[in-house]
């Protein structure tokens, strides 16, 4: 069946329809990732995006539900260049196109996609849709594709009730079990995977969770996890962080966590034109000098200018664009990081930062 992709500039991609067969509109975003498209499609923070994925082939080695970064897939839908029908992969349990029906999201393949990713490169991220309709009306269609917000996905995107997850693996020799408070705001799989692998015992909260709350339960810690949407839709969120950071409890952040940490702290931020999403970002450490690859997936980014210089500096820049990737809080033990340190299926290089939460632990003891 025929299928097309409808941007707000009016350009129409043609090309094959799978998955559902549901119209949808939404934010058009793409992800220059080479493996790892089932992580990609269960990362919360994709949560209202249709994601275009840049490597041609899709598909090729099947789906490993062990490999999912939640219980469920994120995306409005999914565009790709070729899918692949018969995935070659002894952990394979499945197709692609089966997993997109079975979770009634809509994509396309067939599309042209090094010339969509190019065309939201330079003019920015568009919304769009995706309809089997082919007698379509450009017309009609327009106003309803400048019309699309995201709104305040993080609330779609949380755990409804704390849970705790238990280490998976004993302490270090000398160490004592942590107990973490991770602020779920569409928080990866893998984050808790990191954290229960390092000893710690991990307490998830909802989003709205008050910080009254997480305190009262005395963490040695609070990890800020990743998620979706505009970081100044979380005003209530932001207000609780605000008394998270006078708590003097150790704090970790990663993506939107870190985004609203800055707010929090006066930093403004703002949409960049495209976004970073992949796994091949460069980021600099500024104290080190060392450059990690990372994986990241953020449209947002903070502007630190308007933060005091006494209460916190830049810790990582992006390499390519300068945009800040992390920052060092000067007055508490705090550091938030844009990129994704936990990233499955990598790369790894940073994921030694996890160490350095456990050590900020260890001296706050």
């Amino acid at each position: 069946m025929k299928a097309f992709l409808i941007l707000e500039d009016g350009t129409v991609f043609p090309g094959t329809s799978i998955g559902s067969q549901r119209e949808v509109i939404s934010e058009i975003v793409f992800n220059t990732s080479m493996t790892g498209y089932l992580e990609v499609l269960t990362d919360p923070s994709y949560a209202g995006q249709a994601v275009v994925m840049t490597y041609p082939l899709i598909g090729n080695y099947g789906i490993c539900y062990a490999d999912m970064e939640s219980s469920r897939p994120w995306p409005d839908g999914y565009i790709v260049k070729e899918l692949s029908r018969m995935p070659s992969n002894f952990r394979s349990e499945g197709t692609i196109q089966d997993f997109l029906k079975n979770h009634d999201i809509p994509g396309v393949a067939g599309v042209d996609t090094r010339a969509l990713t190019k065309l939201l490169r330079e003019k920015g991220t568009m919304n769009g849709m995706i309809t089997t309709n082919e007698d379509f009306d450009l017309e009609k269609i327009m106003p309803r594709l400048k019309a699309y917000r995201t709104g305040v996905v993080v609330d779609r995107v949380t755990c409804s009730a704390p849970y705790t997850v238990e280490p998976v693996s004993a302490a270090k020799e000398g160490q004592k079990c942590r107990n973490v408070a991770l602020l779920d705001l569409g928080a990866k799989s893998n984050i808790v995977r990191s954290l229960s692998g390092r000893g710690c015992r991990v307490t998830v909260y909802p989003a709205r969770t008050p910080a009254g709350d997480i305190l009262a339960a005395h963490p040695d810690g609070i990890m800020l996890s990743n998620g979706p949407g505009d970081p100044k839709d979380c005003g209530n969120i932001i207000e609780e962080l605000k008394i998270l950071y006078d708590s003097g409890v150790p704090i970790f952040a990663i993506c939107l966590g870190h985004q609203l940490m800055a707010l929090a702290m006066g930093a403004d931020t703002h949409k960049m034109k495209y976004g970073h999403r992949g796994g091949n970002h460069p980021v600099k450490d500024l104290e080190t000098g060392r450059v990690y690859i990372s994986s990241q997936n953020h449209g947002y980014v903070v502007d630190v200018d308007a933060m005091d210089s006494d209460i916190a500096r830049p810790a990582f820049v992006n390499v390519n664009d300068g945009t800040i990737e992390g920052i060092r809080y000067l007055k508490r033990n705090i550091f938030t990081v844009q990129f994704h340190p936990e990233a499955c299926p990598g790369p790894r290089d940073s994921d030694g930062l996890f160490d350095r939460f456990m050590n900020m632990m260890e001296v706050n003891d």
